[in-house]
């Protein structure tokens, strides 16, 4: 046995927004976090897609190459006959990276000439019209994304943004060809090879596109793109009869304390953060007071603890656009983000230690931290809260069980204002709380 489709995803959060839609649309799918030592299909049950998570979406270019390829090494090991690239439904990035050369990585590992870049996510929000990105009704250079801490996005020309990042020509297969139909995209996608271009941006305005871009790109060595695009793979894999029957997404049955951790600084979270305050014991994290990360960790974490029978508690530093900004010219962009995520790693596991099982986590940045200080191996993935957010269990690869963790890794873009209270209530009705 070998999996089908081998995914790599640039953050932990897009890893698990990825995988819910894979199994909404029937494929047995698991998560993994980073690179897996020694585990195999043994390990990976009867996975017909797995999604490898890395923290790659802002390290430096060199770093992101690398862990990149290792994942893709480890996937082909397993028969992966497909790679797909996850990256941002925003397309987040910076003008040197990480999207373009880790594309172009792939590309030259797997030996293919051209590949897609659609980042559209029409659930979200996310559509693409002649090559612009828009998030909802504005373009993404007008949206809350363009003073995004880490990834300001300021131009919303993906052909533009792409061909900053790559040596390789980019072009463009337009929303009147993608209405034609699958035949009438591959043929685009034909003439613009023959043109000498690797990437093709692709518009997209809805599901129904997606699916026939999907269609179009049954044959791809590599599809590159935000989770929207797998919506059109499983079917491929369905025709060719590769896919068993699907299993029901189940909620973990973990029971025990919750805490809600967001360091997430959009404007979905900060919404959310607002809403939770009022209802929950909160704690404010200023990162410019945290000198000795292990010591205010274990100070908060001391905190939660005492209180933690009462029911949930959020930890944040969630904070407005200024704050940031304040914040970051006094730390500097990097050691800010870099500060607050070993603060939130350090705190998850002296919670984990302090008998904490269920954890919603908003920030892709913060997730990544989070679960890598777990020791999170893999998860599997159960049902969807809102859009592109499932909750998952904690699996252990290749020794003994531990026990497990209720996690959900939310985008900090992504989830109604009322996500974090809804999370936790779709948990306390699954194990009778």
């Amino acid at each position: 046995m070998s999996i089908v489709l081998g995914c790599i995803a640039d953050d932990f959060t897009g890893a698990t927004d990825l995988a819910n839609t894979l199994v909404k649309n029937g494929m047995r799918t698991v998560q993994v976090n980073g690179v897996p030592s020694g585990a195999g299909l043994r390990d990976l049950a009867d996975a017909e897609a797995v999604v490898v998570a890395l923290k790659s979406r802002t390290c430096p270019v060199h770093e992101a190459v690398k862990e990149s390829l290792a994942a893709l090494s480890w996937l082909k090991g397993l028969g992966a006959k497909q790679i797909f690239f996850k990256y941002c439904s925003t397309f987040d990035s910076t003008d040197v990276g990480n999207i373009g050369p880790v594309a172009d990585s792939l590309a030259e590992a797997l030996h293919t000439d051209f590949a897609i870049a659609c980042p559209a996510f029409p659930t979200t929000g996310r559509t693409i019209y002649k090559g612009y990105l828009f998030v909802g009704d504005v373009l993404l250079s007008e949206s809350s994304l363009k003073d995004h801490p880490l990834t300001p996005m300021r131009d919303a020309n993906l052909v533009r943004v792409l061909s900053r990042q790559t040596d390789e020509l980019v072009g463009l297969v337009e929303h009147k060809i993608v209405r034609q139909g699958s035949d009438a995209v591959s043929a685009a996608f034909g003439a613009l090879k023959q043109g000498g271009h690797r990437y093709a941006i692709v518009d997209a305005l809805d599901d129904a596109d997606l699916g026939v871009i999907g269609r179009a790109v049954a044959d791809h060595p590599l599809v590159t793109g935000g989770s929207g695009i797998a919506l059109g793979l499983p079917e491929n894999y369905r025709r060719q009869g590769q896919l068993g029957a699907p299993a029901p997404a189940e909620l973990p049955a973990v029971s025990g304390p919750a805490v809600v951790i967001a360091g997430s600084c959009s404007q979905a979270t900060r919404g959310q953060v607002s809403r939770a305050r009022k209802l929950w014991p909160s704690h404010q994290v200023d990162p410019l007071s945290l000198e000795d990360v292990t010591d205010a960790a274990r100070s908060v974490a001391d905190a939660v603890l005492a209180g933690l029978n009462s029911g949930p508690q959020m930890i944040y530093s969630t904070a407005d656009p200024d704050t940031v900004q304040r914040v970051q010219s006094r730390l500097g962009r990097n050691q800010a983000g870099d500060t607050v995520e070993r603060f939130f790693g350090r705190l998850a596991r002296n919670l984990r230690d302090g008998g904490v099982r269920r954890f919603v986590v908003a920030g892709g940045e913060t997730s990544g931290a989070v679960v890598q200080a777990l020791g999170v191996q893999a998860m599997r993935i159960g049902p969807e809260i809102d859009p592109g957010v499932p909750w998952t269990e904690s699996l252990t690869l290749g020794s003994a069980g531990e026990e497990p963790l209720a996690l959900t890794l939310k985008s900090g873009n992504f989830g109604a204002e009322d996500f974090f209270e809804k999370a936790l209530a779709m948990l306390d009705e699954r194990n009778g709380a």
